[in-house]
């Protein structure tokens, strides 16, 4: 579930057919100037996405030369990011001094096309408030502005706006098909996994995993670099006064690609509470 910061040496953190989320993917590559890094994942369309630094990169021979826009942190500017079709074979070459490069991947069975998304392209929604302690930004690389060239896979990066506060409130989850009464379809089976940061980097924060409604849940302590795989539950976070949180998000549909988020009944009140949080959830297709 949470897995500690540590040096993966560009070998895949959460790796294709994973026992927890087999839906996603999930690697972090660090290089040098000129150094360069390749990678195909069969039966996984992947994400691109430099943390800091600028990268080429080669998608079976489609060139995307100079992604990335930021040097010191994951708060200097916009991300960008390219699509890699299922199975692609790919080649990331660092331009800057160094790069730290998030790969993101979910699980599919068709080819598609290769494209990058730039930071003009790049699916802003700003929601909550202040005082609800809930205010945060998501920028969505892979959203609904690339909804009809995607397969299940979704990208966002969240961001606390202020310092201190909770991110995924009201409580939701997303860990199964399935429909009402009626026939509607009221919640989606999506993995997901995120990997966080601080500001200043020795920050950190909580994430909350309530797998039964009505019994108690875990809590995990979270640092900068952390990696948390969320399979099932209800998962709110929290970042300590004081400080930013960042997380890199990873979803990855099992049937679709467009998230139906289920929302805890228990704090069902909270959604007339928080300004914009419908706005996110239209978002998230």
């Amino acid at each position: 579930m949470h897995i500690a910061p540590y040096d993966n040496q560009n070998t895949p953190i959460v790796d294709a057919e994973d026992a927890l989320v087999p839906l996603n993917y999930f690697n972090i590559v660090k290089l040098r100037k000129g150094e360069s890094f390749e990678y195909n994942v069969p039966g996984y369309e992947t994400c691109v996405v430099p943390a800091t630094g600028t990268v080429d990169v080669d998608v079976d021979g489609a060139s995307y030369p100079e992604l990335g826009l930021r040097r010191e942190d994951v708060w200097d500017a916009d991300p960008e990011g390219v699509y890699v079709p299922v199975g692609a074979k790919v080649r990331i070459t660092c331009t800057s001094d160094s790069t730290e490069t998030f790969i993101a991947g979910a699980k599919y069975d068709k080819v598609l096309e290769p494209f990058d998304v730039r930071a003009a392209d790049i699916d802003l929604v700003q929601y909550g408030s202040d005082d609800t302690k809930t205010h945060r930004k998501i920028k969505h690389i892979l959203g609904a502005n690339q909804h009809g060239k995607v397969g299940r896979l979704l990208v966002s990066e969240l961001f606390t706006v202020g310092e201190g506060g909770w991110s995924g409130f009201p409580s939701h989850k997303h860990d199964t098909d399935r429909r009402d009464e009626n026939g509607e379809l009221i919640e989606t089976r999506h993995d997901e996994t995120y990997n966080f940061r601080f500001k200043p980097n020795y920050g950190s924060g909580l994430q909350m995993l309530q797998r039964e409604e009505g019994k108690p849940g875990d809590a995990y302590h979270i640092v900068d670099g952390s990696t948390l795989c969320i399979d099932k539950g209800y998962h709110p976070c929290a970042v300590l006064p004081g400080y930013q949180m960042y997380y890199f998000t990873i979803l990855g549909g099992l049937s679709q690609r467009s998230l139906k988020q289920y929302f805890q009944p228990t704090h069902a009140e909270q959604l007339h509470t928080i300004p914009g949080i419908m706005d996110m959830v239209a978002k998230f297709k």
